[in-house]
């Protein structure tokens, strides 16, 4: 006999030593904190409201487009703003050492979105409307509603520059909340002006927080000269009494703002949706002209926004393009899927419609073989896997959720016709709970009953 051969690694012990050594060492990998698995049951409900999403955007003309979730980290200091939460301590950014370049990967889409539409010159020849729904990454302090990559549907109006279709927005979110059985969001609605008019009231506002510099916390005096519009969104109590009474930028708009900010009004009228005019909403993003907004709850704590966006007239010019105007909105998913939650039944879609127990090889490789037809047919089928008793796998279909069982074993072969019993009843009908149906006759009479 021949002797065994021992395989040794560098470190002199052999390889199933070596194996077993690092399975010891090796600490147990788990996700990033902030960034979160969505497991099969829970994941049910994410594709449902994603093809509800879809269905719904279609109704009103949008299409669908991609951007990759990296990008240069100047069109995110550019578009977003410097001074921004979100530039100065939430983007995860990190040089490429292939080529040196800085990258970040997206912490919110419009820019992106913006990006694109340049790049390709979608805007030649006529607007577009246009979405995505995907990851996006910010590094906050994780809570509820909150995490460090969490999901949005991101909607943009790229060319459209009137209030018909600001308020059209609105009214399509307003339709998507009632198709998701979806009650208590509110809608808050502001006007940030122009250019001109929001650069006389900064010096109004500047001139205001100096005079009460005392009640500033450290973070609002940090953004008195570098943004102080940012300052009136404070969340702190001691500065609310100052915030309440600083200038507002709704009394510095001008004609032409107002008369765009009462057409977005009528409309909204005209669909009879409520809203409240709220001066202090300026959004967390420098690129906001005009018409701001965000559908607001109390039924998520804290973060209580379950959408915001606005009109961005700016942005495309600002980031290389021809100017353009543009307005759009994004919805957080995770905040979404929990408000849906709240508001009915979430239990999860069975795995299939019909579940295929067999016994025996034989058996096994016939029920593989009459699957396929019933899957032509439209049906979804489970063949279980492997081989185990019948009330082994009888248990297994009933836990997957399957309406029916098609069994096949000696007997049913011998016969040419399967064992079909019903897991679970067929409202308003006189369904047997077993039954035998020809192999021929399978498709067709399975694709009348399940």
């Amino acid at each position: 006999m021949a002797p065994a051969i021992q395989i040794t690694t560098r470190g002199g012990l052999s390889l199933q030593e070596s194996n077993h050594s690092m399975t010891q060492s090796f600490q147990k990998v788990r996700a990033l904190t902030g960034m979160k698995d969505v497991l099969p049951d829970s994941s049910a409900q994410w594709e449902a409201l994603e093809a509800t999403v879809r269905e719904w955007l279609a109704s009103y003309g949008y299409r669908n487009m991609r951007t990759p979730v990296l990008e240069h980290t100047r069109l995110f200091t550019r578009g977003i703003g410097e001074v921004t939460d979100i530039v100065e301590k939430e983007m995860y950014t990190f040089v490429d050492a292939l080529n040196n370049e800085q990258l970040t990967m997206r912490p919110e889409f419009t820019a992106g979105m913006v990006r694109a539409a340049i790049e390709h010159n979608m805007l030649y020849d006529r607007p577009h409307r246009v979405y995505t729904m995907g990851p996006v990454f910010r590094h906050e302090r994780p809570q509820r509603g909150r995490y460090r990559q969490f999901h949005q549907i991101d909607v943009e109006a790229l060319g459209f520059a009137g209030p018909d279709v600001d308020a059209e927005l609105i009214v399509m979110l307003a339709r998507l909340w009632k198709l998701l059985g979806l009650k208590d969001i509110r809608l808050e609605l502001n006007s940030l002006g122009q250019g001109d008019e929001r650069a006389a009231h900064r010096a109004a506002l500047i001139v205001y927080l100096e005079k009460h510099k005392d009640v500033l916390d450290e973070e609002a005096q940090r953004r008195l000269y570098t943004n102080p519009l940012r300052v009136l969104d404070t969340k702190n109590p001691a500065m609310q009494e100052m915030a309440n009474n600083a200038p507002r930028l709704f009394d510095f708009l001008g004609s032409e703002s107002l008369a765009h900010f009462d057409g977005v009004c009528e409309r909204l009228h005209d669909a009879g949706i409520e809203y409240r005019l709220n001066p202090r909403l300026v959004r967390g993003l420098d690129y906001y002209n005009l018409t701001v907004f965000e559908w607001v709850t109390d039924r998520l704590g804290a973060q209580g926004t379950v959408c915001g966006g606005g009109r961005y007239d700016g942005l495309i010019e600002l980031v290389g393009g021809k100017p353009a105007p543009a307005v759009g909105f994004a919805i957080g998913v995770e905040r979404l899927l929990d408000l849906c939650s709240q508001s009915g039944d979430q239990a999860a879609p069975p795995e299939c419609q019909i579940y295929m127990i067999h016994q025996g090889p034989e058996a096994q490789r016939l029920a593989a073989q009459l699957a396929e037809p019933l899957r032509d047919a439209g049906l979804n089928v489970i063949v279980h896997a492997g081989s185990a008793g019948f009330k082994s796998q009888f248990k297994r279909a009933d836990a997957s959720g399957a309406t029916v069982a098609v069994i096949i074993g000696a007997e049913e072969i011998a016969a040419q016709a399967a064992s079909v019993k019903w897991l679970r009843a067929q409202s308003g009908e006189d369904q047997p709970q077993q039954e035998t149906i020809a192999f021929e006759r399978l498709v067709t009479e399975l694709k009348l009953k399940v």
